[in-house]
């Protein structure tokens, strides 16, 4: 089963069963982002938090195989995206890209914070003006090797 299908697989049961990422996640034992991740195609599950997905939206085992088989990250995106909210993720990294470089350089040396040993946590956050999106990125600094 290709990531594409598994995903509209998926998406579709959510709907079906009116599932809420948070409760996708709270059956798999994991975050709600990496979770929503793995179901979208972008990462794997290990074969418990699969098979209990699986479970929660009343699929079968080859939904739950198909969530433990490694992603080919970034496969299904565009160069450019269109999407409104994914292009403004594009947009912080034109505008802030070399600022986020400079302080991380800066703060931790030459290196890079790695998207493998990683998390997020996204909140929202009331606000009189407009309710605010939080994102929080944590990721191991990882030191470029000199040799």
């Amino acid at each position: 089963m290709t990531k594409s299908a598994l995903t509209a697989t998926l998406l579709a049961a959510k709907a079906e069963r009116r599932l809420t990422w948070a409760a996708i996640a709270q059956a798999a034992g994991l975050s709600e982002v990496y979770t929503t991740s793995a179901c979208l195609g972008e990462n794997a599950l290990p074969p418990d938090a699969a098979a209990r997905v699986a479970t929660a939206l009343e699929l079968g085992p080859d939904i739950a195989f198909a969530l433990t088989e490694f992603a080919n990250k970034g496969e299904a995106a565009s160069t450019l995206t269109k999407e409104p909210l994914q292009y403004r993720f594009q947009e912080i990294l034109y505008v802030y890209g070399p600022t986020l470089k400079a302080l991380i350089e800066e703060k931790f040396g030459a290196g890079i914070m790695s998207a493998i040993d990683f998390t997020m946590h996204i909140d929202r956050v009331e606000d009189p003006k407009g309710d605010r999106v939080k994102i929080e990125m944590c990721g191991k600094f990882l030191a470029y090797k000199t040799w």
